[in-house]
């Protein structure tokens, strides 16, 4: 294999992890919300604005490796 090919498999494993790692996360955080929003909803207002600040942070980081990705598929800097 070439160093294009490992390139190709990396910048694939960064954005394939990435996104199953992302989905994970939001969906057990999801899952957490509706859990203490039935338990507390008093609270649902103040957990729900949590929740969305961090749905975008895991998002951003999902992001950022997406960029990363796109870096060393378009712009790569180990090939010399």
């Amino acid at each position: 294999m070439t160093n294009v090919a490992f390139v190709a498999l990396a910048c694939g494993l960064i954005i394939g992890l990435g996104a199953i790692g992302a989905c994970i996360g939001i969906g057990l955080m999801g899952g957490k919300y509706l859990e203490a929003s039935a338990r507390q909803p008093e609270l649902m207002n103040a957990l729900q604005t949590k929740m969305f600040l961090l749905v975008g942070l895991i998002d951003a980081a999902f992001l950022i490796g997406v960029g990363l990705a796109m870096l060393f598929a378009f712009a790569n800097p180990f090939v010399g």
